[in-house]
């Protein structure tokens, strides 16, 4: 009998051929001048398209939200139609992708901002972190603490964000909560020290990111949407004095807002599977009615047993996909996977991108 991993799940009115997902993964590929998505991205997607989803990199919804070089965006007119030729040649091999939406906050730098201003955050708190710019690795700049008359602007930009990812052809979003960027600063107590109606009690503290489901799901169908938090990661220079509490108080938000899926990292970003003492995943999943994808170091072994027990719907992948553009055949057929190699993940062309051989490449 055939794992449930490999057999159809419904999300909405879209169906998925299978529960492999891949992971969002940054690549810093787009064009340098504009933040473009172009052929070499279209090829790279294209490649990947037997997934049962693909999440797209994360996609800045603005200039302000760009905190990494070469990350492509969603909020100009040659980014929109550079996506659509991606979402188009996904469709043409019967695939579906969501575009995961970004806004960095205070992991960025003042080389990468609009007129060279300060990153903007909750809180006036600079992160103990680097991003990359064009000379390289460079500690994040100091950010200013956003007015509260500005939140407002910025709850449109992801509708506007949304709103122009259906134009691109997405099947779906997803809304970046998770890595320490922006709406993970709102939500933990360690980054947010607001007095507002986003700051302070749990209620608050979620209030943004209840704002922007809201308005992004008058965009597209609630069940199109997903949002991925990691809740016992501490990448970014992230901490909370209660995660469980804090994170079951952003499922609850998620919750009720009827969207797809819950995509959580399972431990520390891109790291160890360990959770501390109190975390209790279980507990955060039972607590959401849609769809749950798992994501941090699955194997086909994990990932079988795991989709198996009803523990997860979907798990996401996110390594290796990167090297195994027909990861679900390979999975499906027990093969063995090629090794990424770490040395091209971050910028450059084609190697370590489009060139890695598919299983019937290697027996040819």
């Amino acid at each position: 009998m055939e794992p449930k991993l490999f057999t159809p799940l419904q999300l909405g009115d879209l169906t998925l051929p299978n529960r492999i997902v891949m992971a969002p993964l940054t690549r810093n590929r787009a064009l340098p001048d504009g933040d473009v998505p172009h052929a070499l991205n279209t090829e790279y997607y294209a490649q990947r398209a037997s997934a049962g989803l693909i999440i797209t990199e994360a996609t800045q919804i603005t200039p302000e939200g760009k905190g990494y070089i070469q990350t492509p965006g969603i909020h100009s007119a040659e980014q929109i139609a550079g996506w659509r030729q991606v979402t188009d040649a996904v469709h043409a091999k019967g695939g579906r992708i969501f575009l995961q939406l970004w806004h960095v906050g205070r992991i960025s730098h003042v080389s990468l901002q609009p007129d060279g201003q300060a990153p903007v955050a909750p809180s006036q708190i600079r992160a103990n972190a680097q991003t990359f710019i064009t000379t390289g690795f460079a500690d994040v700049s100091p950010p200013r603490a956003l007015d509260t008359g500005e939140i407002p602007r910025l709850i449109a930009d992801y509708r506007k964000a949304a709103e122009n990812a259906v134009k691109a052809g997405f099947d779906g979003i997803e809304i970046h909560s998770a890595n320490g960027y922006l709406l993970d600063q709102f939500l933990r107590d360690g980054t947010n020290e607001r007095d507002d109606a986003y700051g302070g009690s749990l209620e608050n503290r979620t209030r943004l990111l209840a704002d922007v489901l809201e308005a992004v799901t008058k965009v597209y169908p609630a069940k199109h949407v997903g949002v991925r938090f990691s809740p016992f990661s501490g990448f970014n220079d992230m901490r909370d004095s209660d995660p469980m509490a804090t994170f079951a108080g952003a499922i609850a938000r998620a919750n009720e807002a009827g969207i797809g899926y819950l995509h959580l990292v399972e431990g520390e970003m891109g790291q160890s599977r360990d959770l501390p003492a109190e975390a209790d995943i279980a507990k955060l999943r039972a607590s959401f009615d849609g769809a749950y994808m798992a994501n941090n170091g699955y194997d086909r072994e994990l990932a079988i047993r795991t989709v198996e027990s009803g523990e997860a719907d979907l798990i996401a992948f996110g390594r290796p996909f990167i090297a195994n553009p027909d990861l679900v055949e390979r999975l499906k057929l027990d093969k063995p996977l090629n090794r990424p190699d770490e040395s091209t993940f971050y910028g450059g062309d084609a190697r370590g991108y489009t060139d890695y051989p598919t299983l019937a490449e290697q027996v040819a």
